[in-house]
């Protein structure tokens, strides 16, 4: 007897902004894989006592970061046993998520599913520091990307970046900020573009730095906190006029490391078995 597949989202960080369809499947669900970058509120509050956490996450390839095929192992396993089984991804389950892999895996073995969009981290993030997207007479058209320090760019692809009237938004690129910087202008970006970093956007944690992208300088040297997004583009100027947060003094980490996560999660799970 199969079960079925839930590809759902959780958001980008605000717990409050999981949808109701997942929220749904959650206290329904018998197996919950969860990403590091999802609120643990969520797993508190929605998934089903009864319900097995496996933490799931990844650490920019580093650490104890689990490799995409025991992920899809544990989806095939748990789902042709007949269970519910929810795969909770951090922000939207399309965007810049290993999601190809796993619905290859639920095709070749015949397995039903469903997926649940969400609140994409472009759009929380831009959302909580004031920063509308396509503002009418700044854009009118935003470019989803990623820069990593392994990725090899054409020329080519730099000019037409610096040379666009698009709002940039760079996903899991914090670390190559000063590299995106540096490409744009060495192709003559426009005098009056902006940059944001938005360090763990829509948390309680969060913090918003921009400048204009010729005076742009990391505050004080130091690295940003993943998960950052950065945005690129005339809109980014926003900030300062219709920002409604304030940035907070806390520099700790919202979304904890792998071990700390799992830890808090063997913990939960215990408490939950005793409970049922």
């Amino acid at each position: 007897m199969t079960g079925k597949v839930i590809l759902a989202a959780a958001g980008p960080g605000d717990p409050e902004l999981i949808t109701v369809k997942a929220a749904r499947y959650l206290q329904q669900a018998e197996v919950v894989l969860t990403d590091r970058l999802v609120s643990n509120d969520i797993l508190k509050e929605y998934v089903h006592p009864a319900a097995e956490i496996i933490y799931v996450g990844k650490q920019c390839r580093r650490g104890n970061s689990t490799p995409q095929e025991t992920i899809n192992a544990l989806i095939r396993e748990n789902a042709l046993q007949g269970k519910l089984v929810v795969r909770l991804k951090g922000g939207d389950v399309s965007v810049f998520s290993n999601i190809l892999d796993e619905l290859q895996v639920l095709r070749d073995n015949n397995i039903p599913y469903e997926i649940i969009p969400g609140v994409t981290s472009a759009l929380g993030a831009a959302a909580y520091a004031g920063i509308p997207l396509t503002a009418r007479g700044y854009a009118t058209a935003v470019r989803f990307l990623t820069y990593y320090k392994s990725d090899i760019v054409p020329d080519a692809y730099w000019k037409d970046l610096a040379a666009t009237t698009d709002t940039l938004v760079f996903y899991m690129s914090a670390e190559t900020v000063g590299g995106i910087v540096d490409k744009l202008i060495k192709y003559g970006i426009r005098e009056d573009t902006f940059i944001a970093v938005i360090e763990q956007a829509t948390t309680p944690l969060q913090q918003v730095h921009t400048a204009n992208i010729y005076d742009f300088e990391k505050p004080d040297g130091r690295e940003f906190l993943s998960p950052s997004l950065v945005i690129v583009g005339r809109v980014a100027a926003l900030h300062e006029q219709f920002g409604w947060i304030a940035n907070s003094s806390d520099r700790s980490c919202y979304f904890k490391p792998v071990a700390g996560i799992q830890n808090n999660l063997n913990h939960n799970k215990q408490a939950h078995v005793s409970r049922a």
